[in-house]
Formats: C-alpha cells, sequence, structure tokens
C-alpha cells in the first residue's frame, strides 16, 4: 500500500474508532475526534501531516 492510501486508512479507522468509543465509552471521546478533524484541517494548509513523517520513517512507500 502506498502512502496516501495508508494515510486515508488510518485516518478513517481512526475516525471510527474514536465515534465507537464516544458511544459505548464515554461522550469526551468526541474531543479525540476533533483533534483528527484539526489535524487534518491543518495538515491542508502547511501542507504537513505528523502522521506521513511517521510512516515515512517506518519505511512506507511513496506513491
Amino acid at each position: 500500500m502506498k502512502l496516501h492510501a495508508f494515510l486515508r486508512l488510518i485516518a478513517g479507522v481512526m475516525v471510527l474508532l474514536s465515534l465507537y468509543l464516544t458511544l459505548y465509552v464515554h461522550p469526551n471521546w468526541v474531543w479525540f475526534t476533533v483533534f483528527i478533524a484539526a489535524n487534518l484541517i491543518q495538515s491542508a494548509f502547511t501542507k504537513w501531516c505528523p502522521m506521513i513523517t511517521i510512516l515515512k520513517k517506518l519505511g512506507v512507500e511513496e506513491e
């Protein structure tokens, strides 16, 4: 799997996980969803995403 496909997969899984935790564990987990959204928004403006840096260090192949 290529870098950006892997990134979208991780973001989607994290959003679903945070929504599950919000519904079944505690409502304050919604802030995890907010954090994910804020990170996606900032990466659109800054062109830098922490997860891409991590994935590159782990050796995930770029497109």
